[in-house]
């Protein structure tokens, strides 16, 4: 790993830029556990899942996050949207396959 400063040309940062990517999408990936396994307690539970509120405070904590990383937080909070309706639409088909399961 090198610091932006240490990178010595466009090789360097390109290499720096796929391997952060990289582990971006292993953290996605936990994510996807953790949506996974919310709906499973929201199959269990009788919620839906969308859950307003909840889609509220995490674009809320999204924008803090980026503020206090010192980036404009208008691009990641629609980022985080995208992300967000992903994991709903795949909350819904796992509900869905639970709600035909108990039939």
């Amino acid at each position: 790993m090198k610091t932006p400063a240490d990178c010595q040309d466009m090789a360097d940062i390109r290499a720096e830029i796929d391997r952060l990517d990289a582990d971006a999408m292993g953290l996605f990936a936990q994510r996807g556990a953790y949506i996974d396994r919310a709906a499973q307690i929201k199959a269990r539970d009788g919620l839906p899942a969308r859950l307003t509120d909840r889609v509220n405070e995490v674009l809320a904590n999204v924008a803090a996050h980026a503020v206090g990383a010192g980036l404009s937080p208008a691009p990641y909070v629609d980022m985080w949207r995208v992300l967000i309706e992903a994991a709903i639409a795949r909350e819904e088909e796992i509900l869905q396959k639970g709600s035909k399961n108990d039939r």
